[in-house]
């Protein structure tokens, strides 16, 4: 029971990685706020965690507003929090954005295995609209901003806490059809260190963990062609499962990474390796 008498919020934990982070974390012994976009999905992540153990608390974590409520809400309820994982996120968005993304990936490795020479393009920039570009980047960097900011006036109160910001391989390398997540991810990286320097003095850690490709709603519209080219160059040849990034989440959180702080893990099954 590494996480006994602790306080948690985990947003994003409605389903896939947030819920399996929300779901160890209660089983370590933790008290932990489940958060999602509507108190409906929240609710029903909770129950699955279990009562006893998981408290579901709702915002949009790109509303500044609802992200004060919400950790208002945590103060009331728990008057402290110890852990604070952004794990809140979104991927493609709409129909169109999915099928050039699988019509085109497969299209490329087609003429890559042919041996001759790329002739489909991405255009993913070219035709990427201002809203698709600020709500990737609200969501994933400036909603965890605004999650950091609420847990530290919370967390220095006490003068200890732990911050896992949720980055991503496509902030460490790129991918080459979602330039947006990959800008959101990889800033969420530099934000992880300069918060990590700047809260080290209140024993308040900041790390990160970058995920590879884990088998969750996100990625279940990738076609099973490209799925299929992404384990063949994985040294493990699996995709992950959100279990495996709880196990680092709950590593980071823990007293086991008491030294630990500005780091970054990435559970990626050697697809990615630096």
């Amino acid at each position: 029971m590494k996480l006994t008498d602790r306080v948690a919020l985990v947003t994003g934990a409605g389903a896939g990685i947030g819920q399996a982070i929300a779901r160890r974390f209660a089983d370590e012994g933790a008290r932990v706020f489940v958060n999602d976009l509507t108190l409906d999905v929240a609710r029903r992540s909770a129950d699955a965690i279990g009562k006893e153990r998981a408290i579901p608390v709702a915002a949009d974590v790109a509303d500044s507003g609802a992200v004060a409520k919400m950790f208002g809400e945590v103060a009331r309820q728990a008057g402290r929090l110890d852990i604070l994982v952004n794990n809140a996120g979104i991927a493609l968005q709409g129909d169109a954005e999915i099928d050039t993304f699988n019509r085109v990936g497969e299209a490329r490795i087609q003429e890559l295995m042919s041996g001759g020479p790329v002739k489909t393009h991405w255009t993913i920039t070219r035709d990427m609209s201002d809203a698709t570009w600020r709500r990737m980047i609200d969501v994933h960097l400036t909603g965890s901003f605004f999650c950091a900011r609420e847990a530290i006036k919370l967390m220095e109160k006490r003068q200890q806490g732990v911050i896992i910001n949720m980055a991503s391989i496509a902030g460490l390398s790129g991918l080459e059809a979602v330039p947006h997540y990959c800008a959101a991810k990889a800033a969420l990286l530099g934000f992880t260190r300069a918060l990590a320097l700047e809260l080290g003095s209140q024993k308040i850690r900041v790390n990160a963990i970058c995920p590879g490709f884990i088998e969750t709603a996100m990625t279940d519209t990738m076609s099973a062609v490209l799925k299929g080219q992404i384990v063949a160059q994985t040294p493990l040849h699996r995709w992950g499962r959100p279990e495996d990034i709880a196990a680092a989440a709950l590593y980071l959180v823990s007293d086991d990474a008491a030294f630990v702080t500005g780091q970054w893990l990435s559970p990626n099954g050697g697809l990615v390796m630096q």
